[in-house]
C-alpha cells in the first residue's frame, strides 16, 4: 500500500514526464526522470544564488564584487534569505523523491570500508552490491539534509534578529550558519569533481537522464542487475570480448 508521500511523488513524476521526455538510446539505461532532473537543477540554482549573496553579506571585504550582480549590498541582503528558502524547499522535495534509495544498508557499510581502494583507483569497479546510490552519495545527501535543517533554524533566527531571539541566539546562529555553508560547499566541490572527471559519464545522467550500460555496471552494479536482470561482471566481460573481436576485424 503506497503512502501519501509516494502517491504525491508518483503523480508529480507523471506530470513532469508529460511536459518533458527522456531519450534512452541503445546501450543506455534510464537513470533520472524529468522530475528528478528538474529538482536537481533548481536545488543547484538556489544553492549558488544563496551562496553568492551570502558571500557578499558575510565577507564583503573579499566578495564585494558579487553584490552588484544582485543590485547592490542592501538588495543582496534582502534576497539572500529568499534564495536560501528556495534551496530548502526544493531540496525538501528532492528528499521526498529520494528517501527510499537513500536509506543506509549493510552494502553501504562495506562500501565505506573499501573506500581507500575505490578512491585510490585500485578497484576499477564498485563493489557488486552497490545499488542505485553508493555510500558516498548517501553520506552527502544526509549531510545536506542536516545542513538544510541548520540553515532553516539559524536562517529564521538571523532573519528575525536579536529583538525576537536575543543576541546570543543570533551570534550562535551566525557561526552555525557559516560552518554549515562551508561544509556543504566542500561537499559540492567533491560532487562536481566526481560527476565530471572522477566518474566519466555521470554528468549526462542529470542532463539527459540516461547512462551507458558500461557506466552502470562499473559504478552501480547491483542497480544494473536489478534493471537488466544480467550479471554486471558477465556483461562487462562480454563487452570486452565483443570489443576485442571488433578491434581485430578492423586491423585486417
Amino acid at each position: 500500500m503506497s503512502t501519501a508521500i509516494e502517491r504525491f511523488d508518483d503523480k508529480t513524476r507523471q506530470v513532469f514526464d508529460q511536459i518533458g521526455q527522456t531519450e534512452v538510446y541503445e546501450g543506455e539505461l534510464l537513470r533520472h526522470r524529468v522530475y528528478t532532473r528538474f529538482l536537481h537543477w533548481m536545488v543547484a540554482l538556489f544553492f549558488f544564488l544563496a551562496l553568492f549573496t551570502g558571500f557578499g553579506i558575510y565577507m564583503p571585504w573579499l566578495f564585494r564584487w558579487f553584490t552588484p550582480i544582485f543590485g547592490g549590498g542592501p538588495l543582496s541582503r534582502e534576497m539572500h534569505p529568499w534564495f536560501g528558502l528556495g534551496f530548502v524547499i526544493f531540496f525538501g522535495l528532492q528528499t521526498l523523491n529520494w528517501i527510499k534509495p537513500m536509506k543506509w544498508t549493510a552494502a553501504d557499510t562495506r562500501w565505506m570500508r573499501n573506500l581507500g581502494k575505490i578512491v585510490g583507483g585500485k578497484e576499477k569497479h564498485d563493489p557488486p552490491d552497490t545499488g542505485f546510490f553508493n555510500a558516498g552519495q548517501k553520506v552527502q545527501f544526509w549531510e545536506i539534509v542536516g545542513g538544510c535543517v541548520v540553515y532553516l533554524i539559524t536562517g529564521i533566527i538571523l532573519w528575525m534578529g536579536a529583538r525576537t531571539f536575543g543576541r546570543w541566539a543570533v551570534a550562535v546562529s551566525y557561526v552555525l550558519h557559516d560552518i554549515s555553508a562551508l561544509i556543504m560547499l566542500g561537499g559540492i566541490f567533491i560532487h562536481i569533481y566526481l560527476s565530471t572527471i572522477g566518474e566519466p559519464g555521470t554528468f549526462q545522467a542529470i542532463i539527459r537522464g540516461a547512462v551507458s550500460e558500461a557506466w552502470a555496471w562499473t559504478f552501480h552494479p547491483a542497480w544494473y542487475k536489478e534493471v537488466t536482470g544480467r550479471d554486471p561482471i558477465e556483461a562487462c566481460e562480454e563487452a570486452r570480448r565483443r570489443s576485442g573481436v571488433a578491434g581485430k576485424s578492423t586491423t585486417r
